[in-house]
């Protein structure tokens, strides 16, 4: 594994990691009307600490980009799964809670998931999968799946629905991690013409607003411990299951290794579970008072 990959794959799960907790911190304080609506983000501009985060996230998406164009996504996104433990450092920060034995064993569970995936998988890059049924079946089954899980949480108690928007939204950030792989690619081969006349940029605009509007609408209704592990722990399962679907990636097959690679990937849901739930992370959302100060700001 490149060091310079495993150094952008960590500094972007740090940044998405503080990102997702500063927004949710505002997002909280948002009109529950605006609940899965574009509206939402317009209201959401208007806070500062939003901003912020959402300055963060970026970060964390352009050297998430900048390591998927130099690593296997089967090898980056289990490294940028990593965000939680950014996240509940901020969120314990902010509470002064002790990381106890849950944070400790889900801190084990998570690195020692990532560990074990990577050294039992050994990623490696392949040739991309050129039959169009193959690839769009892919898509079609993370994204059709996204909007099954959407239209299911804006018809369930709120106690569902952030979570079902979390995995909606991390469905659509693994499909945007490949195609953001593609596009790195084809920049590669030919430079803007190539990249500004493929669809896969503009695909990737498009995953980007709306996991953005379900994510701020999960983190809107719930605490950040509710919609974070769902989010954090989709992104890395349907950008794997991408990168071997169609983006050519390879992972060792035989019965030792694929145990481990699932051994490795259960610890690392485990792990992500334990650290969403401490009770360092922000427990709920912002009394009903608190909603005028969005709209007078």
């Amino acid at each position: 594994m490149s060091a310079l990959v495993l150094f952008l794959a960590v500094c972007s799960a740090c940044c998405l990691g503080f990102g997702f907790v500063l927004q949710q911190n505002a997002a909280q304080r948002a009109p529950l009307g605006d609940f899965l609506s574009p509206r939402l983000l317009l209201d959401l501009m208007r806070i500062p600490r939003w901003l912020g985060g959402v300055g963060l996230m970026v970060c964390g998406m352009v050297l998430g980009a900048l390591a998927l164009g130099k690593g296997e996504i089967s090898l980056v996104e289990p490294l940028l799964a990593t965000n939680l433990l950014f996240a509940l450092a901020l969120s314990r920060w902010q509470t002064r809670q002790s990381l106890g034995r849950q944070g400790w064993a889900g801190l084990v569970l998570l690195a020692g998931g990532v560990s074990a995936f990577i050294v039992a998988g050994q990623p490696t890059g392949g040739t991309a999968v050129t039959e169009p049924l193959r690839h769009w079946l892919m898509i079609g089954l993370m994204v059709g799946g996204a909007l099954a899980l959407a239209a299911w949480a804006k018809r369930s108690p709120l106690a569902a629905g952030p979570v079902l928007l979390a995995v909606a939204a991390g469905l659509l950030y693994g499909v945007q991690d490949a195609l953001t792989r593609v596009s790195g690619q084809r920049f590669s081969a030919g430079g803007w013409p190539e990249l500004m006349t493929s669809w896969q940029p503009y695909a990737v605009l498009v995953l980007g607003v709306t996991g953005l509007v379900l994510v701020q609408s999960a983190f809107e209704t719930a605490p950040l411990r509710m919609s974070l592990p769902a989010l954090t722990a989709a992104q890395p399962l349907a950008g794997i299951a991408c990168g071997v679907g169609f983006l050519g990636d390879r992972l060792r097959t035989d019965a030792g290794a694929l145990a481990w690679e699932v051994c490795g990937l259960a610890a690392v849901v485990a792990g992500i579970v334990l650290l969403g739930l401490h009770p360092a992370m922000p427990r709920g959302t912002a009394p009903v008072e608190r909603v005028p100060d969005l709209q007078s700001g």
